[in-house]
């Protein structure tokens, strides 16, 4: 469905940014159906003390962070906070390591970019990618979820050129809630995508 509605980039060759880990297996059937290019943008949640699912903040591949206005009243302190940015910092190196040991993340500079996520409950993770991309300076950034918080969805608006969303529906509590079927991704299967998109950009080219 996401495919279908971002069909006019079709033929634009876009690059199709995917979080990882559960958007990757939908980054990729939307970079097949686009004819583009896929990779991951590495960022990483802040999980709130006593309660990660909670995001006080995000990190990116990069080093910028966003940390959300409430983080100190949950207790989320500055130590707190740069213990934390440390510990995801270095997932994100490992991972970088792991999904494409042989280069770093591609070129966005004059691209049509497509940051895809399997959802936004706070969104934190989506506005550390954006503005990550922005810095790079695509030709166009595009957001493309299929469910979001609507408020999270506003929060992000600024951060795009394009915020493609199937549904935002009020009252929203979780992204899993909003799939038949919703399993953990694991690291193989992100590697795989991304082998499988290198080939098929090897044959092509």
């Amino acid at each position: 469905m996401l495919a279908l509605a971002l069909d006019k980039y079709r033929g634009t060759h876009p690059l199709v940014l995917a979080i990882p880990r559960g958007a990757v297996p939908m980054g990729a059937l939307i970079a097949t159906a686009l004819d583009g290019q896929l990779d991951v943008v590495l960022v990483r949640k802040i999980g709130a003390p006593f309660n990660p699912e909670l995001a006080v903040g995000s990190v990116e591949e990069g080093g910028w962070s966003y940390i959300a206005p409430y983080a100190g009243r949950i207790g989320a302190d500055a130590t707190y906070l740069e213990q934390e940015s440390a510990e995801q910092m270095y997932i994100i190196r490992r991972r970088r390591a792991l999904y494409t040991p042989h280069r770093g993340p591609y070129d966005v500079q004059g691209r049509v970019v497509i940051v895809v996520d399997d959802g936004l409950a706070t969104g934190a993770s989506m506005k550390a990618a954006l503005h990550a991309i922005r810095q790079r300076h695509p030709q166009r950034l595009i957001c493309a979820v299929p469910v979001a918080a609507p408020d999270s969805l506003e929060d992000i608006r600024p951060l795009a050129n394009e915020i493609i969303c199937l549904y935002a529906p009020q009252g929203f509590r979780a992204v899993g809630m909003y799939y038949a079927d919703f399993p953990q991704v694991e690291d193989a299967e992100v590697r795989a995508a991304l082998g499988a998109s290198a080939q098929t950009e090897r044959l092509a080219g």
